[in-house]
């Protein structure tokens, strides 16, 4: 069992996971408010605001900084996971949900209906910028905070 307490233990992933938590917490609460429906695919969902994906890696970054030093190459190899992660979710996968947006459109327009669930494609899956910052933001902070306690 001296595994489980290493990993309870272990403040990178403890940042990262908080973070990452809050993030869809957030996501969930901003849905609801925005939608006026609350949604509990959010709590697990891609897109929206804040970036979950950003709030994870960008914690996990500043973590490792924070415990191995921002002059080590685990934090090198952290930042630039980060950077790839938040360039991806502004990139391909927003790219992918508008087209699952417009294939979707075309869809219900050539059957005449509106399509199943099952067969609708996914079209919450990346991010705009504003979304990826709050979203590293928020990882940021909670690194921050979590590092300190």
């Amino acid at each position: 069992m001296e595994w489980l307490s290493q990993l309870l233990s272990n403040r990178i992933l403890i940042c990262s996971l908080s973070a990452w938590a809050a993030a869809q917490i957030i996501k969930t609460i901003l849905y609801a408010i925005i939608n006026k429906t609350l949604s509990f695919e959010r709590l697990f969902g891609d897109g929206g605001m804040p970036s979950g994906h950003s709030a994870t890696v960008t914690s996990m970054a500043i973590s490792c900084g924070m415990v191995y030093g921002f002059d080590t190459g685990i934090f090198a190899i952290a930042a630039i996971v980060a950077i790839v992660v938040m360039h991806d979710a502004t990139g391909v996968r927003l790219e992918t949900g508008k087209q699952a947006k417009i294939i979707n459109e075309l869809l219900e327009h050539l059957r005449d209906r509106e399509i199943s669930d099952e067969e609708k494609l996914k079209e919450l899956v990346g991010h705009t910028p504003l979304q990826v910052l709050c979203g590293a933001l928020l990882g940021a902070v909670m690194a921050v905070i979590i590092n300190l306690i």
